[in-house]
């Protein structure tokens, strides 16, 4: 039976923290070629499995050394069906490197978690099309079928959760938040913005949030902002709005270029990691409930352990 949710809570008084910009760290920084943004191909060989399992490391490190908690979460962002295709996965094998995929993290838990680190295990999905624009739009309906066997999967594997990462519309969100309900396992929505704070899609956060939670009787464990710099939303949750309540994790990007900049951009932006952290301290300020810290594009341990020292 999956852990659940109830137990997600800071320990000691402290907060969570995640990793950072995976893909974008293995790229940039360790020269290691991910097609289509795919870092679940890693899995496919002991040597990428390593490469994952130090990564990881990396992060968990510091999580010992704040005695916080820690949200060990899949490298499985490109791990659908559409991508998976573009690099000659079949379902069965997608079914296949998903599990394994958990399985990794399961170990690494093992090795790792203590009483002053408690670890919870996330499987991670993406988006059926490109982070940045509302692409390949599902309804609904159509976005729960089509995530359906990937959550399964994640469930079976016992992971504790699943974190939707990246949503750029409503519906597909939705979807995915009903095939969580579906096969018992507690959901996280992480929407990502543009710099008018708005998702790509053009719709409100509030509202997208508020329409979710109206739909499944607030179903999602929590929701979060991932894959956007603080600048551009922190305008849209000042005041005392129930909405932003929910909203209990940042994933931030390190640039503050908009998403069709940093679509163009050849080099990797790392922005100030200090700036970023005292963004995420008034972050703190605006988010009642903020519990999990971490990054998205361009940042890495050392961006994360700045959050940490001003955050914990």
């Amino acid at each position: 039976m999956n852990q659940s949710i109830s137990n997600f809570s800071p320990l000691n008084g402290n907060i969570f923290m995640t990793d950072g910009g995976l893909e974008t760290t293995l790229i940039f920084q360790q020269g290691i070629d991910l097609p289509h943004f795919a870092a679940f191909d890693l899995l496919s060989h002991e040597e990428g499995k390593a490469i994952l399992r130090n990564y990881y490391l990396d992060y968990i490190q510091i999580a010992k050394k704040y005695k916080i908690g820690f949200l060990l979460e899949s490298p499985t962002w490109r791990a659908n069906f559409d991508w998976g295709f573009k690099l000659g996965y079949s379902h069965e094998s997608l079914n296949r490197i998903n599990r394994i995929a958990i399985e990794q993290l399961h170990e690494i838990r093992a090795i790792n978690e203590s009483d002053s680190t408690q670890i919870l295990i996330s499987g991670c999905v993406g988006p059926r099309g490109d982070g940045y624009t509302p692409s390949n739009k599902m309804e609904a309906q159509e976005a729960e079928i089509y995530h359906f066997s990937q959550i399964q999967t994640f469930s079976e594997a016992r992971a504790d959760l699943i974190s939707a990462i990246t949503m750029n519309y409503v519906e597909e969100a939705l979807g995915i938040t009903i095939a969580a309900k579906k096969a018992g396992i507690p959901v996280v929505i992480s929407f990502t913005v543009e710099t008018d704070g708005k998702l790509p899609s053009g719709q409100l956060l509030k509202e997208a949030i508020e329409q979710i939670d109206r739909s499944t009787d607030q179903y999602p464990a929590y929701y979060m902002i991932n894959c956007a710099h603080p600048s551009h939303f922190e305008a849209v949750l000042k005041g005392e709005n129930s909405w932003v309540k929910r909203i209990q994790g940042i994933r931030a990007n390190a640039s503050k270029k908009s998403h069709a900049e940093l679509d163009e951009s050849e080099h990797l932006d790392r922005g100030d990691k200090h700036e970023l952290a005292e963004r995420y301290f008034k972050l703190n300020g605006l988010l009642p409930n903020l519990k999990v810290i971490g990054g998205c594009c361009g940042t890495d341990h050392t961006h994360v352990e700045e959050m940490c020292k001003v955050l914990v």
